[in-house]
């Protein structure tokens, strides 16, 4: 787990094995139990050092949500709610800053390692994969909603925004999607994203001497502040591949990548032992930012039911079955080394700040394979959005059912196409679903102020989907992995194949 062992983790897989079993047999055979005790007291400590993070991590999870109730009863501004986060927001702050070196330099590393015909099988696997787990993931938070109906009851009008949320049509969301890929400035990606953006156009119609004003919405070319990961991701697989082509000629460019991964996975060794004490702080400031539950409707508790029952089945079983009809293996012996993972999931809210951590899990605790880590896991953080789906698919049906609108079959065969579309790419940043929900109820013809419905509790489910997020993107890799042991074995037979063991 520790960083230290990043060099050593080969050996010590095969050297820490025959004296373990050499060690229970003798302890067999011993008639005498105190030989034991001073082994079991050995074994103790050794959990507790090998799983200090982890229970640092859900101990901060524990005391951030304690603390935030118990300062809630001293009503505190809104700057001193700022000030308690400071600490939390430090936390933020390093990991975005990480993650921009850390994707480039293991994607490229990742794949010029790999020559071009096994990464295609890979990718193709994976994009079957993310299809397939994001499409059940919607039709089971359609299927909940039609179930539980959270949103019936005689309310009939809605709380309405302040400020509205320019909508975007569902065909320019899915373009932009596309145009993010290309970017004309890579630059410019590191900052700022490719958005569809309206002008109104009014024109004067006139017909047998009456003349009419039109106007129409014309979409033209803007920016949103961000980061364009889908374009870094798309020049990272390009470049990797291409210096892999280059053989000798591009080892230079290769070794310096290379270098840059492992200085990078060595300060976020570093970092992730202060996330306890951020995320102890991010909890409790928004717990405090919550808005008293006495004003939380009956039909919204319904919702936060229905959506936590669809990601609790997505997690608990639909994930673990995609993974024990590939593998043949036990689903929760492999998720019970993710639960660090999850766990910073949880308290970050971020998908793209949880990747470091994921990496580190991923490659020191599963052993899995660098090559498909360093590839599926950055993909992933981006494309890969079950959790993102199934909240879409129901906050959907939810804000149909308050506003009285019904749907039919063919409706609901397009919502899980449009929720699929629309959370493959979101941004993988705290409430970035409250985006692609406009861009969901806009093509559904459904208010978009309603959003404002969703934000009450938006701060706890969204960290609920992120942890969904990241699991699926986990089992993803054991399942790419495993099905791609015989390219992996291939093109690497010698250090990669003693990870295989371990899938």
């Amino acid at each position: 787990m520790h960083s230290g062992s990043n060099d050593l983790s080969g050996l010590e897989s095969v050297e820490v094995i025959n004296p373990q079993e050499t060690q229970t047999c003798h302890r067999d055979e011993d008639p005498f139990d105190h030989v034991s005790s001073p082994k079991k007291r050995f074994n103790i400590m050794a959990f507790l050092k090998r799983n200090a993070f982890v229970l640092l991590t859900m101990s901060a999870v524990a005391l951030g949500i304690g603390l935030g109730f118990a300062l809630r009863q001293f009503n505190m501004s809104a700057r001193a709610i700022k000030y308690l986060t400071f600490p939390g927001e430090l936390l933020m702050r390093v990991l975005q800053m990480l993650v921009l070196p850390l994707i480039i330099s293991s994607l490229i590393t990742g794949m010029s390692s790999v020559d071009r015909k096994t990464n295609g099988k890979i990718g193709l696997r994976a994009l079957s994969y993310y299809m397939a787990t994001t499409l059940v993931a919607a039709f089971t938070g359609i299927a909940l909603a039609l179930l539980i109906q959270p949103g019936n009851s005689s309310r009939t009008t809605s709380v309405s925004s302040s400020g509205g949320v320019e909508a975007v049509g569902s065909v320019d969301s899915i373009l932009d999607l596309i145009r993010n890929m290309f970017p004309p400035n890579l630059f410019e990606a590191c900052l700022r994203k490719y958005r569809t953006v309206y002008s109104k156009r009014v024109s004067m119609l006139t017909h047998n001497n009456n003349t009419t004003e039109a106007s129409e919405n014309t979409p033209m070319p803007g920016t949103t502040d961000g980061m364009n990961m889908l374009g870094l991701l798309a020049f990272s697989v390009a470049f990797g591949l291409t210096l892999s082509s280059m053989e000798t000629q591009g080892k230079p460019l290769i070794d310096f990548f290379h270098c840059l991964n492992k200085a990078i996975m060595h300060l976020i060794s570093l970092v992730i032992w202060y996330s306890p004490v951020g995320i102890l702080f991010l909890l409790a400031g928004q717990i405090l930012k919550m808005t008293d539950a006495r004003e939380i409707g009956g039909e919204l508790a319904m919702y936060v039911v229905t959506v936590i029952t669809g990601l609790a089945i997505h997690s608990i079983f639909t994930l673990p079955l995609f993974y024990f009809i590939v593998t043949r293996k036990n689903p929760f012996m492999f998720m019970s080394g993710l639960l660090q993972v999850l766990t910073t999931a949880f308290g970050t809210s971020s998908s793209s700040a949880t990747l470091p951590v994921t990496l580190h899990c991923m490659e020191e605790n599963l052993r899995m394979d660098k090559q498909v880590t360093r590839f599926l896991l950055p993909v992933g953080a981006t494309m890969n959005m079950d959790g993102g789906a199934l909240y879409e698919a129901v906050a959907a049906l939810f804000i149909a059912q308050i506003n009285n609108v019904e749907f039919h079959v063919g409706q609901i065969i397009v919502l899980s196409l449009i929720v699929t579309a629309a959370s493959t790419g979101a941004a993988g940043i705290p409430n970035a679903g409250m985006v692609t929900m406009v861009i969901v109820l806009s093509s559904l013809g459904l208010p978009t102020e309603d959003v404002s419905l969703l934000m009450i509790i938006d701060w706890f489910l969204d960290r609920l989907r992120t942890a969904t997020n990241v699991l699926g993107d986990c089992i993803g890799v054991g399942v790419v992995q495993h099905l791609s042991k015989h390219e992996l074995e291939s093109s690497s037979p010698t250090e990669e194949g003693l990870q295989l063991r371990h899938t």
